[in-house]
């Protein structure tokens, strides 16, 4: 079987490579090979490689810019969306979405769950948003969607990589502490996918984090404290807590982004869901020997 992975230099794209089943032939591509907003592109691709599966981890992700570059990321995360869905639907192809908790608003204080209703903050989460109804539109209940959150890897540029240079550079830190989510190692949820591949059966709407729940302070105060354990750092500085209001941003965030994800473990029948900082500690050891 045949499996067209976009966004191929991202953090999902790059882990999607590394983590690919053996018996499957991945094709992996990034904006400098095609332009996923261009059917005409699309369409050459699709008769030429005849993917059997499309995984979208392509998207427009610069949450702070696109509330000033409302077009652009509405063209990736919208209509590049739905050209690569009218793509898989006119060859038969499945298409697997990834989405974001951006869609929500964060006001609720319960997890949520793959049919609450949706309301994007900013454009970020509004072409998101955006994106996942072009995809229903044109394939129904055939296409599968799979949102998650606060994504990091080794390779590119995130949060962990961005707490690491400054603990190097920096005698203290401040971090927004009432700010609620999951981090999500890309490998793991690499891997979540490729599980979905193997069950076509799985169509709908899911949600995949790693286990847990923590603040952006959280994070930060872990990350620096499993980095210095293994000597990826040499020393620890003083992180202090802030409140949103103390570190404005032009996109607002949702305060409370956790995802109900039980239904995700069930169906791939994950009976003991990585933790966040199992998995953190399990990036941060690869980090160290790349």
């Amino acid at each position: 079987m045949k499996v067209w992975i976009t966004g191929s230099n991202g953090q999902l794209g790059w882990e999607l490579q590394r983590t690919a089943p053996s018996n499957l032939t991945v094709v992996a591509t990034d904006v400098d090979a095609i332009d996923i907003t261009s059917r005409q592109h699309i369409d050459a691709w699709m008769v030429k490689h005849e993917p059997a599966v499309i995984i979208n981890a392509a998207a427009y992700t610069a949450v702070d810019k696109a509330e000033d570059q409302a077009e652009s990321a509405t063209a990736v995360n919208r209509d590049g969306v739905a050209q690569l869905a009218q793509g898989a639907q006119g060859n038969g192809t499945r298409l697997i979405h990834v989405s974001t908790d951006f869609i929500f608003d964060g006001k609720q204080h319960r997890p949520y769950q793959p049919d609450d209703r949706p309301n994007p903050l900013g454009v970020y989460g509004a072409s998101k948003w955006a994106g996942e109804q072009a995809v229903r539109e044109v394939l129904g209940d055939t296409a599968l969607i799979i949102r998650t959150a606060w994504v990091y890897s080794a390779h590119g540029h995130n949060f962990v990589k961005t707490i690491l240079r400054l603990a190097r550079e920096r005698d203290e830190l401040g971090i927004v502490a009432d700010q609620v989510g999951t981090p999500t190692w890309a490998n793991g949820l690499a891997k979540a996918i490729w599980r979905f591949v193997e069950r076509p059966e799985l169509t709908g709407t899911y949600h995949w984090t790693d286990a847990g729940v923590a603040s952006w302070y959280d994070f930060a105060v872990a990350i620096q404290e499993e980095a210095q354990a293994l000597g990826l750092i040499d020393r620890t500085i003083p992180i202090r807590p802030l409140q949103t209001h103390e570190y404005p941003t032009p996109a607002k965030r949702p305060a409370y982004g956790v995802l109900e994800k039980s239904a995700t473990w069930h169906a791939l029948g994950i009976e003991y869901p990585v933790q966040w900082r199992a998995a953190l500690r399990e990036m941060l050891r690869g980090l160290k020997t790349l």
